[in-house]
């Protein structure tokens, strides 16, 4: 495993929904990042969480890894429970992706996702659904809003 996507999933009338932004060159992304050298996936997706979208979470479930199938890319999932409730959207400038402004929003986890979205996070997303759904993985960070 060499990739750390760390997932923040609510629950907002009856339906779930994950944290997603769109990148200003590359459409609509999850937080993913590379894996640092002796660091743990865990630490790796709370450290790119807020890296890339500026919230502070920790860890409550492990939802598996997904082989990408490209460049060898091996995405490990970790369900984050936040320390506060973020706004429906924002910005935020991330300074190890030559600061580009990356807008935050919340996507629904069953949407049919757009031509926004490249194939590879497309992917990811149909893996975490079925991660879910054939599992019984039990989502932790459900609050109802």
């Amino acid at each position: 495993m060499n990739k750390a996507c760390p997932l923040v999933i609510r629950k907002n009338n009856e339906q779930y929904e994950f944290l997603a932004f769109e990148h200003p060159l590359a459409g609509n992304q999850i937080v993913k990042g590379t894996i640092e050298s002796g660091e743990s996936l865990e630490a790796a997706c709370e450290r790119e969480l807020f890296e890339e979208s500026g919230l502070v979470g920790k860890v409550v479930s492990d939802l598996g890894c997904w082989d990408a199938k490209f460049e060898g890319q091996v995405w490990g999932f970790c369900e984050i429970e936040l320390d506060s409730t973020p706004a429906e959207r924002w910005e935020h400038s991330c300074l190890d992706d030559n600061g580009h402004t990356f807008r935050f929003y919340w996507q629904a986890l069953d949407s049919q996702l757009d031509e926004n979205w490249h194939p590879l996070f497309k992917g990811a997303i149909e893996y975490v659904k079925s991660a879910i759904t054939n599992t019984g993985t039990r989502l932790v960070n459900s609050r109802v809003l």
